[in-house]
């Protein structure tokens, strides 16, 4: 399987220069949590989600419409390409503790976007049939980047106490 076979094609997609505000309306409007930074060109440098626009706004106690998608953004942003097989996407999503990835073309331009609950629904019990994607390839990637959180969380619940 490809990734091609589970991404979402022509995502909604911002620039640097795009208000914190705007990224906001954007995301509510595409019922997403991240979008894709572009450049001018198409080219993906960074990827931004609605968790670094709070911790942006949260940090420098600014207005949205003051902050740009480049002053919150992570970047670079980890990426695959639309002919990667699927586990590879799943492995560097592991690796990279990452829920999305923009998926660029040979020359960098947006394709598309995997994500984590596209592949969820796209998933299958392994009944002995072998299924190309199963629910353990996938929650294995979940279990990978909550656990860190999970664990760091309750370590601190303690100390505090």
């Amino acid at each position: 399987m490809k990734v091609q076979d589970c991404m979402r094609p022509s995502p909604k997609s911002c620039g640097p220069e795009t208000s914190l505000a705007e990224v906001s309306h954007l995301l509510c409007d595409r019922a997403c949590g991240a979008l894709p930074v572009v450049d001018v060109s198409g080219k993906v440098i960074g990827i931004i989600t609605d968790r670094d626009i709070c911790l942006a706004l949260g940090k420098q106690n600014r207005r949205p419409s003051e902050l740009r998608a480049k002053e919150a953004m992570s970047c670079p942003a980890t990426v695959c390409r639309a002919n990667d097989e699927i586990h590879g996407a799943l492995n560097l999503m592991k690796s990279r503790k990452v829920r999305r990835l923009p998926v660029v073309s040979d020359a960098g331009t947006l394709e598309g976007i995997l994500c984590l609950s596209d592949l969820i629904l796209e998933a299958r019990h392994d009944d002995g049939s072998r299924p190309e994607l199963t629910y353990e390839d996938v929650m294995s990637v979940l279990h990978t980047i909550y656990w860190v959180h999970s664990v760091r969380c309750r370590t601190e619940t303690v100390a505090a106490s």
